[in-house]
């Protein structure tokens, strides 16, 4: 079992986590149309913009009430009005998604009642517009926590009640009245609820996937839609792709969802209470056994066998798995990273032979940590995981444990995020057989880069030592 050690500083020297507020901002980049508002101050927007902006090389419409000294101390629900109807004016989106901050979560106002009231007030206004609000201080949790409260928030305003219970008694009467003979109609639509961990690659394969068996997925948030590197024809105050309004209304109409990672479990459990969609949670894609389990899970719903590419693609990852796993073996791995892809990532490595001498994570609250592939995993940051990892082979975290690794002299995977100091990070493919094929690829290769071959010196002095000896 598992031991899980809690932070014991009372500061973090050098952060492996990002914030709740960036978290919820991330997830409502992924609806076509929207602006993530921050409701706080002006520099806790701009740290997080700078973040999003350097990790996707994109432009990133981030807004904030900006609370200054007075509003700190009084309160901010004019300084939230004000921003909201700004955005409508200036930028009429479609969601406008709610981040609560530090600043403002620490007077403990109730900003449910305040987005109430502004839009009672200004409903003529702010029509045409969904407002979400997602509670999320800095203080509390970390960023795949923010990502799954903006989805919540976002099923919990936005999806219509009971859909599919009124859909099962509409086709209750076209069975009534359907001529003998006639085939049932197949329902085909399928949700599906990301992690925050999945890049705009792995989403894309996702759905690429889904439609080859027939089905039609709606992915929330979908970022391989808004954050995908494409260049729109002209200025966007909005997000530019991504999952619509309408698409968030009708959820209910789902014959099934699908989640992934167990930060999701929550959102998809609202979802079906709401709707009655029954859901399935992964705790990740990313293996062999795994991949067959959503493939088989596809072709249990669209009730068609998997197409050959599909069969292609195992067959592809089957053969990296033999060309592969001669690198693995022994290897020494020390990884930091937020639950859900620490869990990801280290039962792909110990699946392939290599052992986990390292676990470091942002926060405790999440379940998944007792199934982690680790004797031990500390809860703290990047500093905790520096005096960790030595003698490890290889480090697997974001950016900023890049200069962990020159002081360790250490290589070191760049997962998750940011990463900012690479291109393409957001194409980088970790999900089902091509994205395993890929990361069995990426790891070997590093580890092929680092090789220490001994030195013909180096052999001849050994020899002599145990000559002499």
């Amino acid at each position: 079992m598992v031991h899980i050690h809690p932070q014991t500083k009372s500061a973090a020297v050098n952060p492996l986590k990002s914030s709740q507020p960036l978290g919820a901002a991330l997830a409502f980049l992924g609806v076509e149309g929207a602006i993530p508002l921050f409701h706080g101050s002006q520099g806790c927007t701009s740290f997080a913009l700078v973040l999003c902006v350097r990790h996707f090389k994109e432009t990133v419409p981030l807004q904030t009430t900006a609370m200054d000294e007075l509003a700190t101390v009084l309160g901010g629900p004019g300084h939230l009005e004000e921003a909201i109807l700004n955005l409508k004016k200036r930028a009429n989106p479609r969601l406008i998604g709610i981040c609560t901050t530090a600043l403002a979560e620490t007077r403990s106002e109730d900003f449910a009642r305040q987005i109430s009231e502004i839009k009672m007030m200004r409903a003529e206004e702010l029509a045409g517009t969904e407002i979400v609000l997602a509670n999320t201080p800095d203080f509390d949790g970390a960023l795949e926590e923010g990502w799954a409260k903006a989805i919540t928030a976002m099923i919990q305003r936005i999806t219509r009640r009971g859909q599919q219970a009124r859909r099962s008694k509409k086709a209750t009467m076209i069975e009534r009245i359907r001529k003998p003979g006639e085939q049932q109609p197949k329902r085909r639509k399928v949700a599906i609820l990301p992690g925050w961990h999945l890049t705009v690659a792995d989403i894309e394969h996702l759905r690429e996937v889904v439609e080859s068996f027939g089905l039609n997925p709606v992915i929330l948030p979908d970022v391989s839609g808004s954050l995908d590197g494409t260049v729109p024809d002209r200025w966007m105050p909005t997000t530019y792709g991504g999952t619509s309004v309408e698409d968030i209304q009708e959820l209910g109409t789902a014959v099934q969802c699908i989640s992934v990672g167990e930060h999701m479990r929550r959102p998809a459990e609202l979802l079906q209470k709401l709707t009655g969609v029954p859901y399935i949670s992964f705790e990740s894609l990313t293996g062999l056994k795994n991949a067959d389990r959503f493939v088989s899970l596809l072709s249990e719903i669209s009730g068609v066998p998997a197409p050959a590419k599909i069969h292609r693609y195992r067959a592809q990852l089957q053969d990296a798995l033999l060309d592969g796993h001669f690198h693995f073996a022994g290897k020494k791995i020390a990884i930091a990273a937020e639950p859900d892809q620490l869990y990801q990532l280290s039962t792909f490595f110990i699946g392939l032979g290599a052992e986990i001498i390292t676990a470091v994570t942002a926060t405790g609250a999440s379940e998944i940590l007792e199934k982690v592939p680790a004797e031990s995993i500390q809860i703290g940051d990047l500093g905790d995981f520096e005096n960790l990892a030595g003698g490890a082979d290889l480090l697997v975290t974001h950016s900023h444990g890049r200069q962990a690794a020159e002081r360790l002299g250490i290589p070191l995977l760049r997962v998750g995020f940011p990463v900012f100091d690479r291109l393409g990070s957001q194409h980088k493919l970790t999900v089902l057989y091509r994205g395993t094929r890929d990361l069995i690829f990426e790891a070997a290769n590093i580890f092929q880069a680092n090789r220490r071959t001994p030195s013909p010196e180096k052999l001849d002095a050994l020899h002599m030592r145990r000559n002499a000896g």
